[in-house]
């Protein structure tokens, strides 16, 4: 499968889990609002995801990718499936225990994942009840993630980037059902989330064994090759998740300031996310697995056009993307959230903290495409030298921007550590040789921009054209947000096209299934 299909697939079925998440969000909004009763919902959906990332889609899938490539590719299919049982095996024996310790000591680590919930006796019990009930999903994630890793090695994207899907159905299905038969409407969502982990370990399962690929689960033994997993593994709990961490230090401080930032920061963030889990999620699970396999077989010049072409489609999307949350946030934030317990002042402290995130979406996005090229060579340890100094900057500038901007000097921190982190990455990259920007790269990424101010410009009049329907009802304010995105569609995708950012011709020749071979650079 080409790597513009890969994306494509990927980015198809991350795009439905993302505009079910958005309705499951204004659900959210509507019910909890953005109150104590949300700020400890959040806290508690976001910390198994948190070691998600982290354990399971980040360093785990990092390091085991290429291992795993590269084992289908020299031994073939049986060996690979022996491999990943043996892997499973030893990371169950880490994550069962941790999994049961971290339930156990739930209360005294709740001072430390929100010390400003300390104060609050009622925000923090129920902080902790509901992260009990959500941080089990972790384990049967780390089971999910292992299976996806599988598939997509195998070039079976759907499925896996479908899983996600589960988790936005079951949480709307818990807002419109079961929330009025629990307690309240947040342990109705902590249990949709544990039920979801289940529910998304038994899809990719079936799918894995369809394939011939559902691992078999041995006794945990650390062979050589296991051994080699998790010393790649190690660093890379902290290098592939910088983004994610960065996150979480912002909910930690977040806590410490009056009730609701936490929850401006979730809100604004779930809109920043469609970009970056519809794009740079893609460009990553797909890049990485080809990668490697290039790499395994010697081809360095198509891994290098590869991880350009990767570059460009991150640019395309992303920095229209981002102009457009910077330019007109508080439309997009009003019409998604503002209804029931969410008023204007939410809506308003949201947009602004939507700004400051978008500042940063490129980097973000530039950072998925730009790991695969570290963790295919099998260097983990780089990225977490550079995910260190970013982290660094991200607290040290998130503790100072707080006092003065609040919650949205969070967000500016978070920002601008990305920028620190792609940055850098790519520096490393270009200087080692295993990043050339070549002729296209850099003359679409200069016309890429050309377009987007067009694009920014008349979002602006638009914006203006329509101030008198934003301020109307419901359905009306909705109608005007479909205009000014239609309008901002349309100023791009043509000024693309007149100034040659891209072809459709080329796009199609990419997501064809004969579009195997990257698309030759501009000489």
């Amino acid at each position: 499968m080409s790597l513009f299909r890969g994306i494509a697939t990927i980015g198809s079925m991350t795009m439905i889990s993302r505009v079910l998440g958005f309705a499951r969000d204004v659900l959210m909004a509507a019910l909890l609002g953005a109150g104590g009763m949300a700020d400890a919902f959040f806290v508690a959906f976001q910390f198994p995801n948190l070691f998600r990332r982290l354990f399971a889609e980040g360093a785990f899938n990092a390091a085991f990718v290429p291992l795993f490539a590269g084992t289908l590719q020299a031994h073939g299919a049986e060996a690979a499936r022996v491999f990943a049982g043996r892997a499973l095996a030893v990371l169950l024996s880490v994550l069962i225990p941790f999994t049961v310790a971290v339930e156990l000591a739930m209360p005294w680590l709740m001072v430390a994942i929100a010390p400003g919930f300390a104060d609050e006796p009622e925000r923090f019990a129920l902080a902790v009840v509901f992260t009990r009930i959500c941080f089990p999903y972790l384990l049967f994630m780390a089971l999910t993630s292992m299976l996806g890793s599988v598939l997509n090695a195998v070039d079976r994207f759907a499925v896996a980037s479908a899983a996600p899907i589960l988790l936005n159905i079951i949480m709307i299905l818990a807002l419109l059902g079961p929330v009025h038969w629990t307690t309240t409407a947040g342990h109705a969502l902590a249990w949709a989330v544990a039920v979801a982990g289940v529910a998304q370990f038994l899809w990719l399962a079936q799918d894995a064994g369809r394939a011939r690929m559902l691992p078999r689960l041995p006794r945990p033994h650390l062979s050589p090759d296991i051994r080699r997993l998790f010393a790649l593994m190690l660093p890379g709990i902290f290098g592939a998740s910088v983004v994610q961490l960065n996150l979480w230090i912002g909910t930690v401080l977040a806590s410490l300031l009056p009730k609701g930032a936490i929850s401006y920061l979730y809100y604004a963030d779930r809109v920043n996310q469609l970009p970056l889990g519809v794009v740079g999620v893609a460009v990553g699970v797909a890049l990485l697995p080809i990668l490697s396999r290039q790499l395994s077989a010697g081809n360095l010049d198509a891994a290098r056009a590869n991880q350009n072409r990767a570059i460009e489609f991150a640019l395309l999307l992303t920095v229209p993307a981002a102009a457009a949350l910077i330019v007109v946030p508080g439309p997009i934030i009003s019409v998604l959230f503002q209804r029931g317990a969410f008023g204007p002042a939410d809506a308003a402290a949201t947009a602004a903290t939507l700004m400051a995130f978008a500042a940063g979406l490129p980097a973000y996005v530039l950072v998925k495409a730009l790991s695969p090229g570290f963790f295919a060579r099998e260097d983990t340890a780089t990225p977490v030298k550079v995910g260190a100094a970013a982290m660094l900057a991200n607290v040290t500038l998130a503790a100072t921007l707080m006092i003065p901007l609040a919650h949205v000097g969070i967000a500016a921190a978070t920002a601008v550590s990305s920028w620190i982190n792609a940055g850098a990455l790519a520096v490393i990259l270009w200087r080692r040789g295993h990043l050339d920007p070549d002729r296209r790269l850099r003359r679409r990424a200069a016309l890429i921009l050309l377009a987007a101010l067009a694009m920014t410009a008349a979002l602006l009049v638009g914006e203006w054209a329509l101030a008198g329907l934003f301020a109307g009802g419901g359905l009306v304010r909705a109608t005007a947000l479909v205009l000014l995105v239609s309008l901002g569609l349309a100023v791009y995708g043509g000024a693309c096209l007149a100034l040659g950012a891209a072809r459709p011709s080329e796009l199609r020749q990419a997501l064809s299934r004969k579009g195997a071979s990257p698309v030759p650079a501009m000489k």
